[in-house]
């Protein structure tokens, strides 16, 4: 039975060479990959305690002033993002409109891949309907159904649309935007029974407005058209006659030809 060749001692040789004229550099290699892994490693550990102590004081933050404070020292953390909008929305409640805009807008180009930046905008929108910018206010509704169809927004920018176009007399758009959620927003339900194939769709809340908006816009009912001055009346044959006030009161007299009187 042949057997295996014993090692050459040439593999041994040429590695011990190959170490003794690159191990400068292999060793330098391997400083730098650990150097890495201990920066990256240190990295993570100040990333985390950021965030918590981010975390932490938006806890406790219940003022304008304290959501400010996040901002400052954390704008670039969850926590911040999230004081943005809390500030927002404080500033909304308060009916300071223009400067929850401000904050929005500062949060969208602090964050612009947040999760909740559809919200933001959506809130922009409706902070415009409130000082009266119909128009702009519209044309966000417009941009954020737009942009973000599969997201939970997009049905009520579409049903915030609807009263705009009512108030411009554009009932056919608005009657469409009603209709559009109604078809595509509904939210699919759990079936009845298990051996069913169908599970009947459920009304969200968008749909149930869409529906209560879509009914407020009936069409008018079709007035009949009035007689023009030129018609002519009711022939005389047919006319019911006019009763005489001193006599006894005259019978209608029927159509057709007259009666003809019996010879005596």
């Amino acid at each position: 039975m042949p057997t295996a060749p014993p090692p050459s001692r040439d593999a041994a040789v040429e590695a011990n060479v190959f170490w003794l004229r690159f191990q400068k550099e292999i060793a330098a290699a391997l400083i730098v990959a650990l150097l890495a892994m201990v920066g990256y490693a240190g990295y993570r550990f100040y990333v985390n305690r950021r965030d918590a102590s981010a975390a932490e004081l938006l806890g406790n933050a219940k003022s304008v002033e304290d959501y400010q404070a996040v901002i400052a020292r954390y704008p670039r953390t969850p926590a911040g993002g999230s004081a943005y909008l809390l500030l927002a929305e404080k500033q909304r409640n308060g009916k300071k409109f223009a400067e929850s805009n401000s904050t929005l807008q500062a949060f969208s180009a602090q964050n612009p891949e947040h999760e909740l930046g559809p919200t933001a905008q959506l809130t922009m929108a409706a902070n415009l309907e409130a000082m009266g910018k119909n128009d702009e206010a519209l044309a966000m509704y417009q941009q954020v159904a737009a942009k973000y169809p599969n997201s939970f927004v997009a049905p009520l920018a579409m049903v915030s649309e609807v009263p705009l176009l009512k108030a411009k007399n554009r009932l056919d758009e608005a009657r469409r935007l009603c209709e559009e959620v109604l078809t595509k927003y509904r939210m699919p339900g759990q079936p009845t029974d298990t051996s069913a194939a169908r599970d009947d769709r459920m009304e969200s809340i968008w749909t149930v407005e869409a529906m209560r908006q879509l009914r407020s816009m009936k069409p008018p009912e079709e007035t009949k058209p009035a007689a023009s001055p030129g018609t002519p009346g009711a022939p005389p044959m047919i006319a019911a006659p006019s009763a005489d006030p001193a006599g006894p009161p005259v019978p209608p007299t029927s159509g057709g030809a007259p009666t003809p009187t019996k010879p005596k």
